[in-house]
């Protein structure tokens, strides 16, 4: 059966919209706390614990999030959690764009809330797989006819991040981020160390939809830290408000920073003559900071 109704996924986008302006305007992250869980509850919360810290009044550059012409794609799933993909044009960033939201439900009396967001060029979000009702194809953590199974994504990307491959095609996310990372790594008077850990159970777990070409689309979450270590007698200054708000410690020698990040990618068919997985998008947030 359906994991929703049109009417329940319109309501659902609606209900978080209202949470996250409450929340956003008054920087208060128990405003919008049973609309959002997961990587994005993460980010979310980081966000505006800091924003409370640095501005405990509100956030006076607060300005309401609108999302429109939302269209949901929801697979046909049995049991228990069930989950969507909303797709809606917002009125932040550039106006050519889509966010496309994960919504999840964990039992029948549970509150829909937001997992994932990504957000796209409106021409990169992929053609889904339908039937004749217009319900979309989920495809299983385990999934055999993908180039990498979904629930070994985070893991891969972390080890990719380490010590690279070909499990990943060339990107901003991928080659890119791995030679700025290298580049960093040294620098006089600073070095870098950089640890990825994957995140995959309850509502960190991936999901993914079945595309028309026979690949799918798939949302995974992992975890990052970059540790900073200053040489003797080199000043280590955090001017970061926000690393400021969440640290914790002092920053004597070392400074360590943690991030949440949620990705999109288009996993190929293990079919397909490019059996390389692409990234669509990467949204990361600070969730952590500590001093040492």
């Amino acid at each position: 059966m359906p994991a929703a109704t049109r009417a329940d996924a319109a309501r659902a986008l609606k209900d978080f919209t209202t949470a996250y302006n409450k929340a956003d305007k008054a920087y208060d992250q128990s405003l919008d706390a049973d609309r959002v869980t997961g990587p994005l509850a993460d980010i979310d919360a980081a966000k505006l614990k800091a924003g409370h810290r640095n501005s405990p009044s509100g956030n006076a550059a607060h300005a309401p999030l609108k999302l429109t012409d939302a269209k949901f794609v929801i697979p046909e799933k049995a049991g228990w959690p069930r989950w969507f993909v909303a797709d809606a044009v917002a009125n932040k960033g550039s106006a050519d764009s889509r966010w496309l939201l994960v919504f999840t439900r964990g039992s029948a009396d549970g509150l829909w809330q937001a997992s994932y967001l990504t957000i796209l060029a409106a021409d990169a979000v992929p053609k889904f797989a339908k039937d004749k009702d217009g319900w979309a194809q989920p495809v299983t953590a385990d999934d055999a006819e993908l180039a990498v199974a979904p629930e070994k994504l985070s893991k891969s990307y972390a080890n990719y991040l380490q010590d690279g491959g070909d499990t990943f095609a060339p990107g901003t996310h991928t080659s890119a981020w791995r030679a700025l990372r290298k580049k960093n790594a040294s620098k006089p008077g600073l070095a870098r160390q950089y640890v990825d850990e994957s995140l995959t159970s309850g509502d960190y777990a991936p999901v993914g939809l079945r595309t028309k070409d026979g690949g799918a689309l798939v949302f995974f979450s992992t975890r990052h830290y970059e540790k900073q270590t200053a040489a003797q007698g080199v000043d280590l200054t955090v001017s970061d408000k926000n690393i400021q708000a969440l640290l914790t410690g002092e920053v004597t020698q070392s400074l360590t920073l943690e991030f949440v990040s949620n990705q999109a990618v288009l996993d190929p068919a293990r079919s397909a003559s490019d059996p390389e997985v692409e990234f669509l998008s990467r949204v990361q947030g600070l969730t952590g900071a500590k001093g040492e």
